[in-house]
C-alpha cells in the first residue's frame, strides 16, 4: 500500500497509530485505491481530530499559564530586593524579567482570544475540555467588563501588598 500511495511504510504506520494523518494528495490516492469517497474516508476522523486539537490547545494553555505564573511570581518576589541592592541599576534586570513575563502573558492571552475564553467559568470549562452552551456564554460575556476592572484592581492590590511585604522583610533583615 505504501508504494501505491507513494509514502514510506513508517508513514503508513504513523497513520495507523494516530501519530499523523495523511495529506490531501495521499487521501486522494487512498480514496482511489480503496474505491471509497473522500467523505467516507475522512468523516469518522474529523471528530477525533477536533478532540486532539482541543486537547493540544488545553495542554498548551496550561503550559503557557504555568510558565507565566512562575515568571510573575519571580518578578514580584525579586522587585524589592533588586531595587534595594542595585538601586537605580535594578531597572535593567527588572525590565528583562518584566519583558519575559509579558511575553508569556501574551501567549496565554492569544490562546484565550483564539478560543473566546475570558471569564473564570469559561477558562475552567476550557481546561476541562468542555464548552459552555449559548446562554451561559452570553451571561459570561456580560460579566467580562466588570471582571476586567476587578482584575486590574485586585492585581494592583496584591502586587503592592507583596512588594511592601518583601520590602519590609528585606529592610528588617538587612538592618
Amino acid at each position: 500500500m505504501a508504494e501505491k500511495v507513494y509514502v514510506t511504510r513508517q508513514t503508513i504506520s504513523n497513520w495507523e497509530n494516530g501519530k499523523s494523518y495523511p495529506d490531501i494528495h495521499s487521501l486522494l490516492l487512498l480514496s482511489s485505491l480503496f474505491n471509497v469517497s473522500l467523505d467516507q474516508l475522512i468523516k469518522g476522523d474529523i471528530e477525533t481530530m477536533k478532540e486532539m486539537i482541543d486537547e493540544q490547545e488545553v495542554k498548551k494553555f496550561n503550559y503557557y499559564g504555568n510558565i507565566f505564573t512562575t515568571h510573575l511570581l519571580i518578578l514580584m518576589i525579586s522587585a524589592a530586593p533588586l531595587f534595594i541592592w542595585l538601586e537605580q541599576y535594578a531597572v535593567i534586570p527588572f525590565g528583562v524579567l518584566f519583558a519575559i513575563t509579558m511575553f508569556w502573558a501574551s501567549k496565554v492571552e492569544k490562546i484565550k482570544k483564539e478560543n473566546d475564553i475570558q471569564t473564570y467559568k469559561e477558562i475552567v470549562a476550557f481546561c476541562e475540555g468542555k464548552k459552555l452552551d449559548e446562554i451561559h456564554k452570553m451571561v459570561e460575556a456580560g460579566k467580562r467588563p466588570y471582571q476586567n476592572i476587578l482584575k486590574v484592581i485586585i492585581s494592583a492590590v496584591v502586587t503592592a501588598a507583596i512588594c511592601f511585604l518583601i520590602g519590609g522583610l528585606t529592610h528588617i533583615f538587612l538592618n
